[in-house]
């Protein structure tokens, strides 16, 4: 009897079929990949071309107030295509809107870059901002619809860490494009972007609300399933909770340049470095979420978060009020303050889209139009209340953090443990 070769199984082992589990688990990562891809183009979007606002006024012969207009009406079309594609996503399906969304802000993007004047200009970043949304809102859908039990709330942790960082990024990202080209050249990049997501959502993003899990009944009923959130006591609670925190931060980055460069006297640089290591701390507790998700309940995550950022926010009013206006204690609580967001936004959405989880386009328009529409709403108040100090920003930012607060304790209630994630999955 002849024995068998020793390399034989050798062959055999390496002509067999991959793992199904390890190809799962690949198709999964190029998913997620592609949907934090498009949860961070938007706010990439917002704010990246801001260093290029006085080129812009002059070549288009606008007022500084008719060029910062471009910026609120992305935000407002970011805030009404949230509203509008969720709950109708929920109807017609993920893919085909995320497809012609994608492709639309690919278009006014081109629109934008070409604008030969700032209604042009305002036009175009309004539409640009509705076809955005679409990335943003239906990622979230996109998750819920795939993932549930532990898993979810640490991809939710993947887009948030995005969401936090990319505002912070775009303006440094816009500044290199405008060392070398022209305000234009950077909704050249966003049209770049644009067509390679939408080249990924081809290639990597199925329809995952099958025909027989859409919701029957037309668009009516669509949008009967968003009055029927809203009316909703606990769901709205943890709403609000997320959208009085991007509140808090909105203000922290309108008012933080005036603060350090103008009132502490640092240089451009070294706030640049300041606001990274914000953004740091916004990674870390996104990072912390993820580990911890799972292990411990998300309601106790959160309520740990909201306390670390009241702390910040507090201490920042307080060091002011009775130390004085000082660098060290600007940045320190600052720091404390954007910990604490950080692990707000992949809770608050986890435990909101599972409380959402029968309307989870609905879900998602509400989570993502109401944060973005108070963020947008607290940005201004800053400068209208005043530059003579960091305390305009500081107690914008405290009383933001404290509705969070109210929020949480009157109407999401989280020691009833709701929006807990399931261990069966999809």
């Amino acid at each position: 009897m002849v024995s068998p070769s020793p390399s034989r199984p050798a062959a055999t082992s390496a002509t067999a079929p991959a793992d199904p589990t390890d190809l799962s688990r690949r198709t999964a990562v190029a998913l997620v990949a592609v949907l934090a891809a498009l949860t961070a183009v938007a706010p990439l979007a917002t704010d990246m071309y801001v260093p290029g606002f006085p080129a812009m006024g002059d070549t288009l012969g606008a007022s500084s107030s008719a060029v910062q207009l471009t910026m609120t009406a992305f935000l407002a079309g970011l805030v009404v295509g949230q509203l509008l594609i969720g709950p109708l996503s929920d109807s017609l399906g993920r893919r085909g809107l995320l497809l012609s969304g994608t492709a639309a802000f690919t278009v006014f993007s081109v629109a934008c870059a070409l604008a030969p004047d700032i209604e042009v200009l305002t036009g175009a970043r309004f539409l640009q901002g509705v076809s955005g949304a679409a990335g943003m809102v239906l990622a979230r859908a996109v998750l819920t619809d795939r993932f549930q039990g532990a898993e979810l709330p640490r991809y939710f942790a993947v887009l948030s860490q995005i969401m936090g960082v990319a505002p912070v990024a775009a303006p440094v990202l816009g500044g290199a494009i405008l060392a070398v080209s022209t305000w234009r050249a950077v909704f050249v990049v966003l049209t770049v972007m644009g067509g390679l997501l939408l080249f990924g959502v081809v290639r990597k993003v199925p329809e995952t609300l099958p025909p027989e899990r859409r919701h029957a009944g037309g668009i009516t009923n669509t949008f009967r399933a968003m009055g029927e959130l809203l009316g909703r006591r606990t769901f709205m609670g943890y709403v609000l909770v997320l959208a009085f925190i991007s509140a808090a931060l909105f203000a922290y980055i309108s008012g933080s340049s005036f603060v350090f460069e103008n009132l502490h006297g640092v240089s451009a640089t070294t706030y640049s470095l300041i606001f990274a290591s914000n953004a740091v701390a916004m990674l870390i507790a996104g990072a912390t979420f993820s580990q911890l998700a799972g292990r411990v309940r998300l309601n106790t995550l959160l309520v740990a978060a909201v306390a670390v950022a009241s702390v910040g926010a507090l201490g920042q009013v307080l060091l002011v009020l009775t130390v004085g206006e000082t660098l060290a204690g600007t940045w320190i609580t600052l720091f404390i303050t954007a910990g604490g967001i950080g692990m707000v936004f992949p809770s608050t959405l986890s435990i909101g889209q599972a409380l959402g989880r029968n309307a989870p386009g609905a879900a998602s328009a509400l989570l993502g139009g109401l944060q973005f529409l108070f963020g947008a709403l607290a940005a201004p108040l800053v400068g209208v209340f005043g530059e003579d100090g960091s305390l305009p920003m500081a107690v914008i930012m405290l009383i933001a953090v404290a509705a969070a607060g109210v929020a949480l304790v009157a109407l999401a209630r989280p020691w009833e443990g709701q929006g807990e994630p399931t261990e069966s999955a999809k």
